[in-house]
């Protein structure tokens, strides 16, 4: 394969991202996405999906706001499998400290309603939240992805075993035999931190893997039932009307997992943290979580995304800290203005290594 302009490893949703902002600033660019598996295939086709425009820093709204308009447009552009959503925001705060994190709050609501079995937290109030959606993110990667094909190379079934440069260009080794030269790389490997051909580069990062956890519970939502946060948890309930059921996603506190560890599978303790937590809202919908999904993700110290240049030309994406689709858009904005992918003219094949 001829040399590249840019190299994405990391085919999920912020790889797509990624080559989406790149070739839209650089037409020109010759771009290759490496997936080791297929499109989306890896924290991507776990994720709840779910985006709500909030923040807890100032970066990060920024990066909400910004994703925001971004999934706006590409909903509408590529047809992406997203549907909105009304939401609701429950907490024991009032609505100037919710004002700070959330971009779209509305009006004050019911914090309860007796008639779908809700009680309200002791001082707990509600108001709703504009701008939200939740998307099939495997399918947001590959219908994105997709329209890039005749702009883009996508190799799936492709890992990376190895990273080398030589100043010039950066040498990637493919599991399956053969090399590829790209003039910047970009690591988007999700929770994939350890791989051996790059955990030594991103381990001064400070990154860590936390184990996360959704649980589905055995009630069919109706079709004006909201997404209801509940910010004082940390944790939201999430109606997925295309698959008939509703999504409890709150926060599991075990970190240090592997993605590829067999024994990170969704366990009794898993259940009972999770009913624990929505019993103080909805006690018969708890009693309704028996099964869900169990996947990590990447967390970084100051729980912002991480854009960083680990050597010239090599550029690290990710630790969404759980939103790497709510963030994706930014998180991809930031790394192509941190690359000068500016084609070089008669890009050609350097000399090969002597073995």
């Amino acid at each position: 394969m001829d040399p590249v302009d840019l190299a994405i490893v990391g085919g999920g949703v912020i790889g797509a991202l990624i080559a989406h902002e790149a070739v839209a600033a650089f037409p020109d660019a010759r771009v290759a996405v490496l997936e080791r598996g297929l499109i989306g295939q890896g924290a991507s086709s776990r994720s709840a999906g779910v985006h709500f425009p909030r923040g807890a820093t100032a970066r990060v709204r920024s990066m909400s706001e910004h994703s925001h308009h971004v999934w706006e447009r590409l909903a509408t552009e590529l047809d992406l499998p997203i549907r909105e959503v009304d939401a609701t925001v429950v907490s024991t705060g009032d609505a100037d400290a919710l004002s700070t994190t959330y971009l779209r709050l509305g009006d004050e609501t019911a914090p309860a309603d007796p008639a779908r079995g809700w009680s309200a937290p002791p001082r707990g109030r509600a108001w709703t939240l504009h701008g939200c959606h939740y998307a099939d993110v495997q399918g947001v990667a590959g219908r994105v992805l997709a329209s890039l094909r005749d702009q883009v190379t996508v190799l799936e079934g492709t890992e990376v075993t190895e990273l080398s440069s030589d100043g010039a260009y950066h040498r990637l080794t493919l599991g399956q035999g053969g090399e590829l030269l790209a003039r910047r790389v970009v690591l988007a490997p999700g929770p994939w931190l350890a791989h051996p051909a790059w955990a030594d580069l991103v381990a001064p990062l400070g990154l860590r893997v936390k184990k996360v956890v959704a649980t589905h519970l055995e009630s069919a939502p109706a079709p004006d039932d909201p997404l209801t946060i509940f910010q004082d948890e940390d944790a939201f309930l999430l109606p997925l009307h295309g698959r008939g059921h509703f999504l409890f996603s709150y926060t599991c506190d075990r970190w240090d997992v592997a993605p590829d560890d067999v024994e990170l599978a969704l366990e009794r303790s898993d259940l009972d943290d999770a009913r624990a937590v929505l019993g103080r809202f909805a006690p018969d919908l708890a009693a309704r979580c028996n099964s869900g999904r169990v996947f990590c993700d990447a967390y970084s110290p100051s729980r912002e995304p991480v854009v960083a240049e680990l050597r010239p030309g090599l550029v690290f994406a990710g630790a969404a800290n759980g939103s790497g689709y709510r963030l994706a858009p930014a998180i991809a904005a930031e790394t192509v203005a941190a690359l000068d992918l500016t084609p070089t003219p008669n890009l050609s094949q350097p000399r090969q290594r002597q073995s």
